[in-house]
């Protein structure tokens, strides 16, 4: 198997812009798939195809056996798996990476105003400008990257894709060769000249692993669910939250409240009070 540290390296640099879901998510990806893959699943498979055996003599027949038996090897199928479901995070790597860009530009941009407006010239608006096109992108001022906007919307087809990806390969797993080894295998397929037995090496240890990685891949869409709810929630707040206007205030600095905010007992006693004020000012009774 190939050395991991590249795509380790692109998947380091996400845990600064994750939730804490996706920490986590990342974590067991790194440890218990990767890492494990690397070491001691990799161990498991090396003699997969050396030590598949068949009670027969007759040459090609083991190969065609066991290619009808595996038609993929589980290692590279899990090699495959993690790759595609590392492939959605990546490409909101590239996002994020995307809006770094923009925000050294804008940066760039924004210095070069600054130095118009101590000499002197109108830049407020250029200035604004910028500033809005900062909310758009979801950077705000110390470089930090804000998930809102298109950032999130990114995030959450990432988390769903994941999660798609993890069903996909669970069902293809289960429909290729299903979830456990057996220690004999029956074919009949040319060139065997009749019904034949192979066999297989270490079928317990090797369905242990298999178990594992099912175990673990239920784990991490678990994980991404638990995320997507999250992010969805998160978002659904924030947006409640924004829709709340503060409320206007008087010149004193009061809070004003209109004749419909009030209860019909305070509107009543006000227009009681106006009508007494009325008649005391006008009435033709001198004291």
């Amino acid at each position: 198997m190939g050395d991991w540290s590249a795509l380790g390296r692109l998947l380091d640099k996400v845990q600064a812009y994750s939730t804490a879901g996706g920490k986590v998510w990342l974590s067991v990806l790194f440890i218990f798939r990767i890492l494990v893959l690397g070491t001691a699943v990799e161990s498991a498979w090396g003699d997969e195809q050396s030590a598949f055996k068949c009670n027969t003599q007759q040459p090609g027949c083991e190969n065609v056996c066991y290619d009808k038996s595996f038609p993929i090897s589980h290692v590279r199928f899990w090699v495959l798996q993690i790759i595609f479901v590392s492939t959605p995070t990546l490409l909101y790597l590239a996002h994020v990476f995307y809006l770094h860009r923009k925000e050294q530009k804008l940066n760039r941009k924004e210095e070069e105003l600054k130095v118009v407006q101590n000499d002197g010239g109108d830049v407020d608006i250029p200035l604004k400008k910028i500033e809005m096109k900062k909310q758009k992108y979801g950077i705000e001022e110390h470089g930090k990257v804000k998930m809102k906007g298109a950032l999130l919307r990114t995030y959450i087809v990432s988390i769903f894709f994941k999660s798609l990806f993890e069903v996909g390969f669970l069902v293809i797993q289960w429909y290729i060769y299903g979830f456990s080894l057996s220690a004999v295998y029956t074919c009949e397929r040319s060139p065997c000249p009749h019904r034949v037995d192979c066999f297989l090496s270490r079928p317990t240890e090797k369905t242990v692993f298999i178990i594992f990685m099912l175990v673990v891949s239920l784990v991490s869409l678990l994980l991404n669910v638990i995320e997507l709810f999250y992010v969805l929630f998160k978002n659904i707040k924030d947006r409640v939250k924004g829709q709340q206007l503060p409320p206007a205030l008087f010149p004193g600095g009061t809070m004003s409240t209109s004749p419909k905010e009030l209860s019909p007992t305070k509107y009543t006693w006000n227009l009681r009070a106006v009508i007494l004020c009325y008649c005391f000012l006008f009435s033709p009774v001198s004291f």
